[in-house]
């Protein structure tokens, strides 16, 4: 019975056997990648848009058994120097996997890092690396490989590897991983004082300042008006005049949020203008219930921003400016809010001193600031970019105020006019 199941066995796979031919033209890359089975050489990878993808004859796992009618043998070496001096005509033995090639998912990711196949010392084969830029957007094609994803780039054009959201994750938290990429070849593809304890009560308060941002998933939507624009910055960077500006020229468009507080009115104030006037207990109801954003204490009263207010204005058809903490970003950027984030960045020290001095010497402020304040301002801004910045949008440094507003008015009108690229949970 054994000797019958050999010749079963042995037959079966000489009628499974295949030859496959293609057409390669001198110095083309195939887009293959290979790797050691048993003694076998096995396709591992197919780069999608190379020419044995486009061609479809061949897929992952066949087994490659003669190139030409030469015996490919089980050297990866010498099967990627046949390839790579064959032209022309060229016929390929193998062994099929009848594995069928999954369509490419249409899933679109939003890299927050930016990443050279050509320093990185764990891609298996840099030629066949695809470099992006922090904010491009990319079309995962192929996931299968739990460290390296297939993908295109949409505007630069172009396919190959690039690492997988779990690589990456163990790459910066520091993990080290056996990685071992031996035997692998490859084919290549071408205003008003901030007030102080200032923190978050909403849902999700607790800001996780260790979370390891790498892909996010997005979707494309056609043009829409966001239901909040969001102003970013360290203090005294100009936010509020540019939030003002926008509410002043554009009142039908734009609108802002009316701050609570505990503190009693003074004469000259009236309720709903500059602040809503509740009584402590209540606040401290609300706050403790979670209707807050964000509030803190300031000469024994508390201030705070309401989430109802945001909503009050969004009802009205116009986007609502805020300028908050950047702890308040993990709360707002949400289907609820749908925020346009920008980064109002510091200019250089320098700059920032002659902006200051101007603006005393104009009369429009009497608030001397010291280059220590002024350095203060530079720093702070430098931290909140680096801890915040998979949040960003748009970054504008405000050397120029009117520069500033111009560039931020020209992205909200785009934003109206163009499609965009937003977090994948917003759509679904």
């Amino acid at each position: 019975m054994t000797w019958w199941r050999l010749i079963n066995n042995a037959l079966m796979q000489a009628d499974a056997v295949r030859m496959i031919g293609i057409r390669k033209k001198a110095g083309e890359p195939l887009g293959v990648t290979f790797r050691m089975d048993k003694g076998d050489l096995v396709i591992a990878r197919i780069l999608h848009g190379g020419l044995i993808d486009r061609q479809g004859l061949l897929h992952v796992g066949d087994i490659i058994k003669e190139v030409n009618g030469k015996d490919v043998g089980n050297n990866p070496t010498e099967l990627q120097e046949m390839l790579k001096e064959s032209s022309g005509g060229i016929t390929l033995k193998i062994l099929p996997s009848y594995r069928d090639a999954a369509a490419p998912p249409q899933v679109y990711v939003q890299p927050h890092f930016d990443y050279n196949p050509a320093n990185d010392n764990l891609i298996p084969c840099r030629e066949a690396g695809l470099a992006f830029k922090r904010g491009d957007i990319l079309q995962i094609v192929n996931r299968e490989d739990p460290n390296w994803w297939q993908a295109c780039h949409l505007t630069e054009g172009g396919t190959g590897l690039i690492p997988s959201q779990f690589l990456e994750e163990k790459r910066k938290a520091f993990v080290p991983r056996d990685l071992d990429g031996a035997g692998i070849l490859c084919g290549t593809i071408t205003g008003k004082k901030k007030k102080k304890m200032m923190y978050l009560t909403a849902k999700n308060a607790e800001f996780d300042r260790h979370e390891l941002q790498i892909y996010e998933e997005v979707a494309r939507m056609p043009p829409f008006q966001r239901k909040t624009l969001i102003l970013i910055g360290a203090q005294g960077v100009g936010r509020r005049s540019l939030k003002n500006r926008l509410v002043v020229l554009h009142p039908n468009r734009f609108g802002t949020t009316v701050p609570h507080t505990s503190r009693r009115p003074r004469n000259d104030e009236q309720d709903g203008q500059s602040y809503r006037f509740v009584t402590r207990l209540e606040m401290e109801m609300d706050i403790k219930a979670g209707r807050y954003l964000e509030h803190g204490e300031y000469d024994a009263n508390l201030y705070g921003t309401k989430i109802d207010s945001i909503h009050e204005v969004v009802n009205t058809g116009r986007t609502c400016i805020l300028d908050v903490n950047p702890q308040a970003l993990k709360v707002l950027k949400t289907a609820e809010f749908m925020p346009y984030v920008v980064f109002i960045a510091a200019p250089e020290f320098d700059t920032l001193k002659a902006m200051h001095k101007a603006v005393v010497d104009a009369g429009l402020t009497t608030k001397q600031l010291t280059d220590v304040d002024l350095k203060k301002t530079v720093d702070e801004s430098a931290r909140i970019l680096r801890a915040y910045r998979h949040y960003f949008d748009l970054i504008i440094v405000n050397d120029n105020l009117d520069g500033a507003f111009e560039k931020l008015q020209s992205a909200v009108d785009q934003l109206c006019t163009e499609p965009q690229w937003v977090p994948v949970s917003w759509v679904y």
